[in-house]
């Protein structure tokens, strides 16, 4: 069988054809299996700072780390392009890396201008691309989510850093600062502002200036010196605390150089940066900032994924810097992480912006802390800041730890300090904290401090005399006095002038205000409405309102019982009543002649033989000799209260007598004239108390007040209190004053709103106070030299003054008592043993009826006591066997008993 020729060598052919066509299919099968998905992520960056570029290799070390993880099926490109921190170019970028390169995401942004544009041009696109910004709003806008609903914000707005400055300040006792910032053209730091403002006022301080800055474009730039310097004159202002809020590196640099040339890093300033100005400082690089305090983020550098990253920093960024990375760049490599795992989890039918939404909405862990999102797009943090302290231009010291709501603390747990920590000051001070403030640097460089010239009352406190014909002023007084001790008090030299003002009180607290005056010095009282203007001093002197009258007198009818206290009536009439009992007892039964009888007949004479003792009037004998030893004490006794008394009652008749101080309701009553001063102080008080206006009197001088009295013009005059004690002194008893209820603010020295050298003069004021040199000056210049104790109204006499003698008179009377008696329960035991057995009984018989038929007697109901006794001397002669002739009576109680 045969077969044509052309078969096989058409099948010859087609075979090879067919099996091309196999392998391409196969190969193309194979090729969309193994396709790789590509995210194009946009970055804009600033470049050229030290911020920039550490964030440009941070996210690139994140997106290797995450390309090469997913090698096989993603890949993530950055495009990255340059914005200068200027918002137009960073908006410009963002359109073409939409349209040119597709991205489906755009990071970076450092600025929050930059943020707000490029999200406004990322939001008018057909499709949705999210944007994740480094930087976010210093104060959070309510409607911000609405408003960019794709916007991811990176970073929490300036609220804690600038509480974080204002606790700085505030552990200082720092009352103002100056704020310096550069000025970027879009009034980005007007927020900022607002916010250390309101943290300042909290802790008592406030911003007295704020410096903008002209921009200087780079370190090699020649920058305007003059216009900076002018800038730092600081003509008007004393704050020597300076915060820098934000600025370019070129910016600051020359901004220290120029404030270290004029003299305002020094001894006495303190200078704080943020973390924006902190974050640029290359450690390599040498600044004129020693001293300077800044803030930096804390984060965990002790953890081995930050010791692997920091192991890759360094290796792509070692050409610029040895050191390790910021907060920036921390930041920038936790958003790219962010991003690839949201990459790492999207279906490939869920658009990007829905997978991050999901991984946002957990709390996420990242090299700079811990995240958690608001909403999925804000971040909220409890940002822990690092106090550090530039100590020789380019070291970093660490100092304390500062968190919200804690404050200072030395380690990085919760326990509380007290300050910063240990600081290198400015000009290398580390003893104590800066001052914060100084005298200005330019123009007129003196204290101009207004001194009360056109009151005409009292001038002892504040006298302003023209000297000759110069027209120049000489001031002096009790209040000038005071000013110039507290400069001897103070621990640096203060420039001064004064200048007179003739207004009232109340203006020369406006012009202080109005900031005419630097501060006022003389008698200014402290008003409640006068805080709110000014700073008013620790009061040198206590105040109140007081009524001064003229002295009237009076004549008691009881005077003569004035020269002694009631107490010391009612003990002197105890010792007399006591003195004539001991009299009594022992002259009784030694003088017959005066004590004889019954009982209530030798009452009177034993009261009157002690009563005209007190006149030196008694003729009677005295026989005991007990008797004559109490008698010679109480006569002591009588003498020096008869002479006491005679020259007491001596002086309150020759002197006259004052009536009880007048009160308001007694003026009232009588519808009395009054006279004031014409002062503030009083004018504001009177009307208080309800006095008719129609009653009240202004005396034009302290030298008519007395004129005022004597014509009856006024029947009292009201004055502050340590006018009136003036006055009083001076006058030397003709009025007397009453204090009325209450005390007042006092007399302080006032200074501008929130000046820190009133702080100053209060410790010093204090410590006069303290150490008595206020009061010696007051009874110097206050007090009259010439003698009042003239004047000085007698006294009654009291207990006190003759307790002693009282003791001793007591004493006597008593110890001769116990003496007496013991001599007798002697005697009558000696008795007792003398008497025999068998007539023991008889002769205790006798006594008792010797003793109940003396009582009779005593009463006057009985016979005759000495024939009794002689009828029992006979019965006891006739019983016991004795004669009657050697029967002899006592001196004891029974006088018929005979002895034994």
């Amino acid at each position: 069988m045969s077969f044509p020729s052309t078969f096989p060598i058409n099948n010859w052919f087609l075979f090879p054809l067919l099996t091309t066509c196999f392998i391409i299919c196969l190969t193309e099968g194979v090729g969309v299996e193994n396709e790789k998905h590509v995210t194009n992520v946009g970055a804009i960056i600033n470049v050229n700072s030290r911020i920039g570029k550490e964030q440009k290799a941070a996210m690139e070390i994140a997106a290797e780390s995450f390309n090469n993880q997913y090698s096989n099926t993603h890949e993530l490109v950055l495009h990255f392009r340059n914005s200068g921190r200027e918002p137009f170019l960073a908006a410009t970028a963002a359109e073409e890396l939409i349209k040119e390169k597709k991205v489906e995401v755009i990071v970076g942004m450092e600025t929050w201008q930059e943020a707000a544009l490029v999200a406004d041009h990322v939001g008018n696109q057909s499709q949705v691309i999210p944007v994740i910004s480094f930087a976010a709003p210093p104060i959070t806008l309510p409607l911000i989510q609405r408003r960019w609903p794709f916007l991811i914000r990176m970073a929490s707005n300036g609220s804690a850093q600038m509480k974080c400055i204002a606790d700085i300040v505030s552990a200082y006792n720092w009352k103002r600062v100056v704020v310096i910032y550069e000025d970027d053209g879009y009034g980005g730091d007007v927020g900022m502002l607002a916010l250390l403002s309101e943290a300042l006022q909290a802790g008592g301080a406030k911003i007295e200036h704020h410096l903008v800055l002209p921009r200087v474009l780079s370190l090699t730039s020649n920058p305007n010196w003059t216009e900076l310097e002018e800038l730092l004159k600081l003509p008007t202002f004393q704050s020597r605390v300076f915060i820098v809020l934000q600025s370019s590196l070129p910016t600051v640099t020359n901004l220290f150089r120029v404030a270290k040339k004029m003299g305002l890093v020094g001894r006495e300033s303190a200078w704080i940066i943020t973390e924006s100005i902190s974050s640029l400082l290359d450690p390599q690089d040498n600044y004129d900032m020693e001293g300077t305090l800044g803030i930096k983020t804390y984060y965990d550098n002790k953890s081995s994924a930050y010791a692997s990253f920091q192991k890759e920093f360094q290796r792509k960024y070692s050409e610029e810097d040895k050191s390790g990375p910021g907060i920036y760049a921390l930041r920038a490599y936790d958003a790219i992480t962010i991003l690839t795992e949201a990459i790492s989890q999207r279906p490939s039918s869920t658009i990007l912006q829905d997978s991050l939404a999901t991984v946002l909405s957990s709390t996420y862990t990242g090299l700079s802390g811990k995240m958690q999102f608001e909403g999925g797009w804000e971040l909220l943090d409890s940002p822990r800041f690092t106090i550090i302290n530039i100590v020789d231009g380019k070291t970093e010291k660490e100092l304390n730890f500062w968190t919200p709501g804690f404050r200072f603390s030395e380690s990085q747990d919760t326990s509380k300090s007290s300050d910063v920590g240990n600081v290198t000051w400015p000009g290398n001070l580390k003893s104590r904290a800066p001052k914060g403030w100084g005298m200005p640097t330019a123009g007129k460089p003196i204290m101009k401090i207004g001194v009360p010239a056109g009151n005409k009352h009292f001038s002892k406190f504040v006298k302003v005399e023209s000297r000759n014909n110069s027209g120049e002023k000489t001031y002096d007084g009790f209040s000038i006095q005071i000013f110039y001790m507290v400069l001897g008090h103070l621990n640096y030299h203060l420039p001064y002038e004064f200048e007179a003002f003739y207004g009232s009180y109340n203006d020369l607290v406006e012009e202080v205000y109005n900031k005419n005056y630097d501060a006022a010095v003389g008698d200014i009282t402290i008003l409640a409405e006068r805080m709110d203007k000014v700073e008013f001093t620790q009061p040198y002197m206590k105040s109140g309102l007081s009524i001064i009258v003229l002295e009237k007198y009076y004549d008691s009818t009881w005077m003569f019982l004035k020269p002694f206290t009631w107490r010391m009536w009612a003990v002197s009439g105890v010792i007399l009543l006591y003195t004539t009992l001991i009299v009594w007892f022992f002259e009784r039964s030694s003088n017959p002649e005066l004590f004889d009888g019954p009982l209530n007949h030798q009452i009177v004479p034993a009261i009157w033989f002690t009563f005209s003792s007190l006149f030196f009037a008694h003729r009677e004998k005295v026989y005991s000799n007990f008797g004559r030893v109490v008698f010679m004490v109480w006569l002591f006794v009588v003498l020096i209260l008869n002479s006491s008394y005679t020259a007491n009652l001596s002086s309150m008749l020759t002197m006259q007598r004052p009536k009880p101080n007048v009160t308001i309701e007694m003026l009232k009553r009588d519808d009395a004239k009054v006279g004031d001063d014409g002062s503030t102080f009083v004018a504001k008080y009177l009307p208080i108390y309800d006095l008719k206006p129609e009653n009240i009197i202004s005396v034009s001088s302290e030298y008519n007040y007395s004129e005022a009295f004597k014509r009856k013009n006024i029947s009292a005059m009201f004055l502050e209190l340590p006018y009136a004690e003036v006055f009083m002194n001076e006058l030397c008893g003709n009025f007397t004053s009453t204090t009325v209820p209450g005390e007042f603010g006092g007399l302080s020295f006032i200074f501008q709103k929130g000046s820190p050298i009133a702080k100053d003069f209060s410790k010093a004021i204090l410590e006069l106070l303290e150490n008595g040199e206020i009061k010696k000056l007051q009874n110097e210049l206050l007090t009259p030299k010439k003698d009042c104790s003239k004047n000085t109204r007698p006294q009654s006499l009291h207990l006190n003054s003759f307790l002693g003698l009282y003791i001793i008179c007591g004493a006597t009377s008593t110890l001769c008592f116990l003496l007496s008696l013991t001599n007798w329960v002697k005697k009558f035991r000696q008795q007792e043993g003398n008497a025999g057995p068998r007539d023991e009984s008889l002769w205790k018989k006798m006594v008792r009826v010797a003793r109940f038929y003396r009582a009779l007697d005593i009463l006057g109901k009985a016979p005759s006591f000495a024939d009794l006794c002689s009828q029992i001397r006979w019965e006891y002669s006739t019983a016991s066997n004795t004669p009657e002739s050697q029967l002899a009576f006592t001196p004891g109680e029974i006088e018929c008993v005979p002895q034994r």
